[in-house]
């Protein structure tokens, strides 16, 4: 499923290679001289290895990731938002804050990912994997989660006003306050 993906080397957004707005980003995170936001608004990343990668602000709107490997990478306060994540690797991922509102997550591996405060108004996560998510305090407010497998995930004080679960697995999920 996340097998054959392209190396941020061999893309190229804007005429800049991937690797180098990273860097830039990554110096941008830590407040270091010669940051650069990485402005990634409706790119072309499908398919790309993002594991690890530091985006926590970055603006990632409207962009393409289907089938991008983002594992263990920094998305806090990220904008994902109108952004196609189809069968993307977010296993493990820290998106504290971020915002996927009106995102496309269907299939979509997000077990043991930080989403505390994430915004995923209007998204649609159909068949996506949550399992021992952190979603407290997380905005599902109508999201479509049909199909989706939240077990031992933690809903805690979560808004799911208008949330579709229909044929979701939540037996083992923490839900309190919801």
């Amino acid at each position: 499923m996340f097998g054959g993906l392209r190396k941020p080397k061999s893309v190229r957004i804007a005429g800049k290679r991937l690797s180098g707005i990273l860097e830039g980003h990554e110096r941008f995170a830590r407040a270091a001289e010669g940051g650069a936001r990485a402005e990634l608004a409706g790119a072309d990343l499908a398919r790309v290895d993002l594991s690890g990668a530091v985006l926590t602000h970055a603006n990632l709107s409207g962009a393409r990731l289907d089938g991008a490997c983002l594992r263990e990478s920094k998305l806090s306060s990220a904008d994902l938002s109108g952004a196609r994540l189809r069968n993307a690797d977010l296993r493990t991922c820290d998106a504290t804050g971020a915002n996927f509102a009106g995102a496309d997550l269907s299939g979509a591996d997000l077990s043991g990912a930080e989403l505390f405060r994430a915004d995923f108004t209007g998204s649609v996560m159909h068949q996506a994997k949550v399992r021992a998510a952190n979603l407290r305090q997380a905005i599902l407010h109508n999201a479509d989660l049909t199909g989706a497998d939240l077990n031992n995930a933690s809903l805690r004080q979560t808004d799911m006003e208008g949330a579709k679960l229909d044929g979701a697995d939540m037996q083992t999920a923490i839900v309190r306050k919801v």
